[in-house]
C-alpha cells in the first residue's frame, strides 16, 4: 500500500535533507487537512514523524498529535526520537495505532524487546536506516543518521524475530530526500530472506515509475513524503499505480 508521510517540527510540515535539520523545507502549518485528504483519497495507512521530539523529548507535540490522530479514522503509525516507555505509552494514549522506534531498538534491546511483550508485535514498527557499503554489508545508522551502530540490517531482524518481530520500514539512508528511486535490489533480498517480515520502503520515491517496481520486490508498503508534498504525482495516481503494479 502507499503510506503518506508527514515530518512535523513545531507543528509545521517540513522535509529534512539526510536527516539534516538545518536542511530543510517547508511546507506549511496545515499537517491536519492534509491527513484528512490522504484518508479522502483512499489512504490505508499514515506516517508521522514528531520531529521536535525526536530532537527534544521533552519537547514532543503531543497535543497537536492527539489532534491529528482524532481528526482522520484510518491507522496511523507515528515516530520520532522513542526513548522510553513513558514516550510509548504516550503516544498510544494520543491515539497512534502503531509506534515506530529506531534508534533505541539498536541502543537498547532488551528494553524495546519488553514493548514488544507488552503492546504485541502488531503494534510496533522498528525503523532501520541502513548505510550500505561498497561491499553490501547494510550497517544500522543510528542517532537521526549521525552515526553509524556495528550492528547489520540482517543481525537486527533475527534479534527481534523471537519476539514477534512483523513491521520493518527500512530506509536506504543514501536514497531519502533525493527522489531518485528506492534500492529494489536491497527489498528484494531482506524480503525474500524474511517472508514474515512486513517491510515498508522508505527513501527516494519521485515518480510513479519509482512505485511500479516496488510491488515486485516484496514489500508490503512504501512510505511517499516530499514526491506528494511537491505534487510529483498525486495520491490517487500512486494508489492505481501500485495496484497495477
Amino acid at each position: 500500500m502507499i503510506i503518506p508521510a508527514l515530518d512535523l517540527i513545531d507543528g509545521n510540515v517540513v522535509r529534512l535533507h539526510q536527516g539534516d535539520y538545518d536542511q530543510r523545507r517547508n511546507y506549511g502549518s496545515s499537517p491536519l487537512s492534509r491527513l484528512q485528504e490522504y484518508e479522502k483519497t483512499g489512504a490505508k495507512l499514515l506516517h508521522l514523524v514528531d520531529l521536535t521530539g525526536a530532537k527534544d523529548p521533552a519537547r514532543r507535540q503531543i497535543s497537536l498529535l492527539r489532534e491529528l490522530l482524532s481528526g482522520v479514522s484510518v491507522p496511523v503509525q507515528v515516530g520520532g526520537g522513542i526513548r522510553s516507555e513513558s514516550d510509548v505509552a504516550a503516544l498510544f494514549e494520543a491515539g497512534a495505532n502503531r509506534v515506530v522506534i529506531g534508534s533505541t531498538a539498536i541502543t537498547q534491546p532488551a528494553l524495546v524487546k519488553q514493548w514488544f511483550q507488552k503492546y504485541g508485535a502488531e503494534s510496533i514498527v522498528l525503523a532501520l536506516d541502513v548505510r550500505i557499503s561498497p561491499d553490501g554489508i547494510k550497517r544500522v545508522a543510528i542517532s537521526g543518521w549521525q552515526e553509524n551502530s556495528e550492528a547489520t540490517l540482517e543481525q537486527v531482524i533475527e534479534q527481534y524475530l523471537p519476539v514477534g518481530l512483523k513491521h520493518v520500514l527500512c530506509t536506504d539512508i543514501s536514497r531519502d530526500g533525493t527522489l531518485s528511486g528506492s534500492n529494489i535490489s536491497l527489498y528484494q533480498e531482506i524480503s525474500q530472506h524474511y517472508p514474515q517480515v512486513a517491510f515498508q520502503a522508505s527513501g527516494g520515491i519521485g515518480s510513479l515509475t519509482d512505485i511500479s517496481s516496488l510491488p515486485a520486490s516484496g514489500v508490503t508498503g512504501v512510505i511517499v513524503g516530499r514526491a506528494l508534498l511537491e505534487g510529483k504525482f498525486t495520491l490517487k495516481e500512486a494508489i492505481e499505480c501500485w495496484q497495477n503494479a
